[in-house]
């Protein structure tokens, strides 16, 4: 698209799963990849397919959890690249556990925080001054559905996420007339490496990670302030109006949808 040409985006979790799959498509739509993740031999991988394709791509393997860290990639990038136009927080990790499981699990929360939040805040205030100085940027903070429906198991991911989207209301409040866009992606369930890692996900119906991937290009192309899905959407207004309604709504049925999971797991293991 005519739109993207020549444009420089940096992506976090570029590496693998959705970041990946965003990364190849951006740059084949002419897009300036600056690939960030912290296993260097993945982010050549990445950046071979793309320039194999005929893209554009560059790496920079960091630990965007630490503090340096962070600044020197950010620091590294402006080196290199006159003008940024794209931020693409995407770096993320999640834990399922019942929150009674988690009593004494306090590093559950800690370390969840520290890549869904911390490092996105990081790389957004790092690179905000650039954007400021030119009059313009875009910051696209991945979350998720779940957000917008009451779900359980999740409540470190969705607490690091729902921080993440405060953060992007304040900063679209506070940046959008000095030319900073902000937009936010909701996804469903995604199938990826961490989300397989739940082995009752198996045999449930999800996102692949190419769609996935083109709600970000959506999310670039249209600077829209919210990419979700049309049920994400009204679940998100039912919540809002009839909170405690909702949640007493749904908790069976969450609970119904693990059974028939598990059902499904032992049936295709037997």
């Amino acid at each position: 698209m005519k739109g993207l040409k020549g444009k420089t985006i940096v992506i976090t979790g570029a590496s693998g799963g959705i970041g990946e799959q965003a990364a190849i498509q951006l740059a084949l739509l002419g897009a300036k990849m600056c690939l960030i993740a912290r296993r260097e031999d993945e982010l050549k991988r990445v950046q071979q397919i793309i320039q194999k394709r005929g893209g554009q791509a560059w790496i920079y393997p960091a630990d965007i959890t630490e503090d340096n860290a962070s600044k020197n990639c950010i620091e590294q990038i402006l080196k290199e690249h006159a003008k940024i136009d794209v931020l693409i927080n995407n770096a993320a990790r999640s834990i399922r556990r019942p929150i009674i499981q988690a009593l004494d699990r306090l590093h559950d929360f800690e370390r969840t925080m520290q890549i869904n939040y911390f490092a996105a805040v990081l790389m957004t205030l790092g690179i905000l001054p650039h954007f400021l100085l030119n009059g313009s940027g875009h910051v696209i903070n991945i979350s998720t559905m779940s957000t917008q429906v009451p779900i359980p198991l999740f409540s470190a991911y969705l607490a690091s996420k729902s921080a993440l989207e405060s953060f992007s209301r304040s900063m679209e409040m506070e940046l959008g007339e000095k030319g900073i866009d902000v937009s936010i992606v909701y996804f469903p369930m995604v199938r990826t490496p961490m989300s397989s890692k739940t082995k009752i996900y198996k045999h449930m119906r999800m996102l692949d990670t190419s769609t996935a991937a083109e709600w970000i290009v959506k999310a670039v192309e249209h600077k829209s302030y919210r990419i979700t899905s049309t049920s994400g959407a009204i679940a998100n207004v039912l919540l809002n109006i009839a909170p405690a309604t909702v949640m007493n709504l749904t908790r069976p049925l969450f609970r119904l949808m693990d059974q028939q999971l598990e059902k499904k797991l032992k049936d295709k293991s037997s």
